[in-house]
């Protein structure tokens, strides 16, 4: 599915309690899953519950759960970094990283969960588009956040007691720890082959503070 496409649909159903939008099969189903919001929208949009996952086929989804007044209960999750922790320490060019293509053309769906399940509601999705003049503003700041972020991480790294990368911010964009133990009850360091050791003891990734939030809404909400 195209990402203007799921915009127009789910700007038509915002609003609407999930008790209005969805059938009583459907509301057994987000109960009992504890309404993940993957499988809501998945519904939302008339995807039959995949596990294709629901990135759009030109942009990404990026969701998170807030009052009915849109203000952000959470952080939004970006993308772990395991796999591109080199490219940070070297700075790579903010438009060449795998951070950009992640957050360079996205949709950005709150989800209020106050009250019961059946009052829940979609509040209006915002389109971000990075490649639009529009947008110059918040392209300005990510792009200042992720250099920020890749100086905190280097100096944590050459400099820190420990030499392990930490939580680094910038004013939308953060680094933070997020793992889980594996089934032998460990973490998952990251290696970096630039430095030739282990960085962190544990994974960490990429997330929108709330201010992200604040600002897209006051800036951008329809």
């Amino acid at each position: 599915m195209k990402l203007k496409t799921a915009y127009k649909v789910l700007n038509k159903i915002s609003n609407v309690p999930f008790g209005d939008l969805f059938s009583a099969e459907d509301m057994e189903l987000i109960v009992k899953n504890k309404g993940k919001t993957g499988q809501l929208l998945e519904l939302a949009l008339g995807m039959r519950l995949s596990n294709c996952g629901l990135d759009f086929e030109d942009g990404e989804l990026k969701t998170n759960k807030c009052d009915s007044f849109g203000n952000p209960k959470e952080t939004v999750f970006i993308a772990q970094i395991s796999g591109m922790i080199d490219d940070l320490l070297q700075v790579y060019p903010f438009k060449d990283t795998y951070l950009f293509k992640k957050i360079s053309n996205m949709l950005y769906v709150p989800v209020c969960k106050d009250g019961q399940p059946s009052e829940w509601m979609f509040l209006p999705a915002i389109h971000v588009d990075l490649s639009m003049p529009v947008y110059s503003e918040l392209y300005e700041i990510w792009a200042e956040d992720y250099y920020s972020i890749c100086s905190q991480l280097k100096r944590h790294v050459e400099s820190g007691k420990d030499g392990f990368i930490h939580t680094s911010n910038g004013r939308h964009i953060q680094i933070r720890s997020k793992d889980a133990k594996s089934l032998c009850g460990r973490y998952h360091p990251i290696y970096s082959s630039l430095y030739g050791r282990y960085v962190s003891n544990k994974n960490h990734a990429f997330y929108f503070k709330k201010q992200f939030v604040k600002y897209i809404r006051r800036a951008f909400c329809p």
